[in-house]
């Protein structure tokens, strides 16, 4: 890495280069790219995620809040015409309607918030996702048992595996926690599945103590949420067990969900 690059991630807060050839590579590689994808670089940085996704002959948008990394992307890429540079802050930069990838070594300062960019809508157009993130939230995002109301709500709907740990060591400079490579794919999931899923884990949620039969009483036949959910209490219900629950209920045409709220749609 050169060493304006090195001084450069010194000197701003939250900014870990991330440094592993093999990490690179292994991002790159797991999200199968074609020539077809558009793929977005969140936090490219000095380029080095973006570089080879450019490889691929995807269509690569490198969005980074930095003006001085972006005059070196920009100077970088100026003869790669699947590369455009957007100096845009990830949080707030127009996300495409079409179809999108996104791999990245997303700022730990700010993974949550993007996170919820992606993952909260129930229509959208991510689709696919190969992560760099702090160890301990890959860790939440892929356990069977969501722990609240936010995680039920990614987990049902996209898949999301722990593919290997990265150590700090592949930074620069170096965080004080490990990161993960989490990849992320959405599931099939159809609006009135989702409707459906949104009522039952925000009336399941409000009790996450309770039998989820019990907190589920006025949204779930008991009879069917004692069939798929046991004796369990909501905050030991399983993503899978909460989608299975969704996906009964949305098959009977007698059920009417309540529109979904503006904060998910």
């Amino acid at each position: 890495m050169p060493s304006s690059s090195r001084r450069l991630a010194a000197s701003s807060s939250g900014v870990h280069l991330l440094s592993c050839p093999r990490v690179i590579a292994g991002l790159v590689s797991s999200a199968a790219l074609s020539p077809r994808d558009l793929v977005i670089d969140f936090g490219a940085g000095p380029g080095a995620i973006t570089a080879p996704l450019a490889r691929t002959g995807s269509r690569v948008l490198a969005v980074e809040r930095d003006p001085r990394f972006v005059r070196g992307l920009q100077r970088r890429f100026a003869d790669t015409t699947q590369v455009s540079v957007v100096h845009d802050d990830l949080r707030t930069v127009r996300l495409p309607h079409r179809a999108f990838t996104v791999v990245a070594n997303i700022p730990f300062a700010v993974s949550s918030p993007l996170l919820r960019r992606l993952l909260t809508p129930a229509t959208g157009g991510f689709a696919r996702g190969e992560l760099v993130v702090e160890w301990g939230l890959a860790k939440r995002l892929t356990a069977a048992v969501p722990r609240d109301l936010e995680s039920a709500w990614w987990s049902t709907r996209f898949d999301m595996t722990l593919r290997r740990r990265v150590p700090a060591s592949c930074f620069t400079p170096a965080p004080r926690v490990d990161a993960a490579h989490l990849a992320i794919r959405r599931s099939t999931m159809d609006k009135r599945t989702a409707a459906v899923l949104w009522a039952v884990l925000s009336a399941a949620y409000t009790r996450p103590s309770a039998p989820a039969r019990t907190a589920l009483n006025h949204v779930v036949p008991r009879r069917l949420a004692h069939r798929t959910l046991g004796d369990r209490r909501v905050r030991e219900v399983t993503a899978d067990q909460w989608a299975r629950l969704a996906r009964l209920l949305a098959e009977d045409r007698s059920v009417v969900p309540p529109p979904l709220p503006r904060s998910v749609r």
